[in-house]
């Protein structure tokens, strides 16, 4: 008798119970699947900052040097906003970001990021998928394809952005692995997801019609039954039908008591982009608490962004936008009990020169940059790594993009190394052939 998987799997009692789950995970390309190792995360939020966050005004400040740099050239200009240390752990952090500074006692500081490339774009894929020059699937749809989701009613890996960062879709794309891994892209406003409500005067042939392509789908695909590609089309179009149910309530903070949408600071009236960010980071808890595996927060992808060539006070305005409700998220996943478990992850694409460009502004910089993680096992309270005196190269334990890469894949329980997908003819990972974990960042 020639039995296919699934009637394998429907027939069989005797089978492990490891073994079926593998069986059945193959079936479903977006079951829960088990990790190559004991993972201290679950899940993981992603805090992307586009432009280029100047890490000697922000989460490194330098003193306001004067005078000129090495070459005798280029005049120096040193943080323009003050500092301040966090009374538990000491990290100084500047005067910008008052509510994050607050909260830097939970948060693994990495003050010497080297970046990818020198461009935005390239810096920004390099960050996303580990590869600043050829598309290669993101870093959430790897996470994606290697763990599946917590919850069959809505999409694995969510991005919620009003503008589309350098790089465009391709930040959250999957490129070769299964379509059913792309990030799915939220906008924030009255409609954040584009037709997901059915109209009323479809709602009584919708099951009929439904049933009908499912038929044909399963038809289609017992006739290629080895059409991967084919079942992820498939299985994205029965997530497609289950987020109507399950994501407008997902997406409605009016639920939300008013203490916590006043933490978050959407009691404040705030214009532009900004306004939506405090909203981004409710719903990414909430969608957390859902079972939603990666979720990314894009801030914000227009003009003006964190790109200040011209002038650095735009980075003020920028981070009050950002800085209260990025800090009410990582309170909030505490008071829950959720940050243990939920990696949270801000980043940008590289830094900014510790010299002055145009009137007031600064050029990019690659060689050296901060980005932070909390939760997920990362330790709190930690300051890794030491730049210069002025921020323009990094002198003690500096990390590479594809390091980091394999350290939150580690946290999450995945082998760098073995999370591998075959095509082309060879085998492809987030961390192409490279990556360390970097164990000094964890607990």
């Amino acid at each position: 008798m020639n039995l296919t998987r699934r009637s394998l799997i429907a027939r069989s009692s005797l089978l492990m119970p490891g073994l079926l789950s593998e069986l059945m995970a193959a079936e479903d390309p977006l079951a829960a699947h088990r990790s190559h190792t004991k993972a201290k995360a679950k899940r993981m939020i992603m805090i992307y900052a586009t432009g280029g966050v100047s890490h000697i005004d922000t989460f490194d400040p330098k003193p306001m040097a004067k005078g000129r740099d090495g070459t005798g050239k280029e005049r120096l200009m040193g943080n323009l906003f003050g500092s301040e240390p966090n009374k538990n752990c000491g990290a100084e952090v500047s005067g910008i970001f008052p509510h994050v500074r607050g909260v830097m006692d939970d948060i693994c500081l990495i003050r010497g990021m080297k970046a990818s490339h020198f461009d935005h774009s390239e810096a920004t894929l390099g960050m996303h998928t580990g590869s600043p020059t050829f598309a290669r699937p993101s870093m959430g749809s790897w996470i994606s394809y290697g763990l599946g989701t917590f919850n069959q009613n809505l999409p694995s890996f969510i991005v919620i952005c009003p503008h589309l960062p350098y790089g465009g879709t391709q930040v959250y794309g999957s490129d070769f692995l299964p379509a059913c891994h792309q990030g799915t892209r939220v906008i924030p406003g009255d409609t954040p997801i584009a037709n997901l409500r059915t109209p009323s005067s479809s709602k009584d042939l919708q099951p009929m019609e439904l049933d009908l392509v499912s038929k044909l789908n399963q038809k289609h695909f017992r006739e290629r039954p080895h059409d991967t590609a084919l079942a992820a089309r498939i299985k994205s179009f029965e997530t497609a039908f289950q987020m109507q149910q399950a994501a407008p309530e997902a997406f409605d903070i009016s639920q939300e008591p008013e203490h916590i949408r006043k933490l978050y600071g959407l009691d404040r009236k705030l214009k532009g982009a900004g306004a939506d960010f405090g909203w981004q980071c409710l719903v990414a808890r909430r969608l957390a608490e859902r079972g939603v595996r990666f979720i990314e927060l894009i801030d914000t992808g227009s003009r003006p962004n964190w790109d200040s060539h011209g002038e650095m006070n735009e980075h003020a305005d920028l981070a009050r936008n950002v800085d209260q409700p990025t800090a009410a998220l990582l309170i909030d996943l505490k008071q829950r009990g959720m940050l243990d478990d939920t990696i949270i992850f801000w980043a940008t694409e590289f830094g900014r020169t510790p010299t002055r460009e145009g009137k007031n502004g600064r050029g990019h910089h690659r060689d050296c940059f901060s980005v932070w993680l909390a939760g997920g096992g990362f330790k709190p309270g930690h300051v890794h790594g030491k730049t210069d005196d002025i921020g323009k190269y990094t002198i003690e334990n500096p990390v590479e993009v594809h390091d980091l890469h394999a350290t939150i894949l580690h946290q999450l329980g995945m082998d760098h190394e073995k999370l591998t997908f075959r095509h082309a003819g060879r085998d492809f990972r987030l961390t192409d052939v490279h990556g360390r974990i970097v164990t000094d960042l964890l607990v």
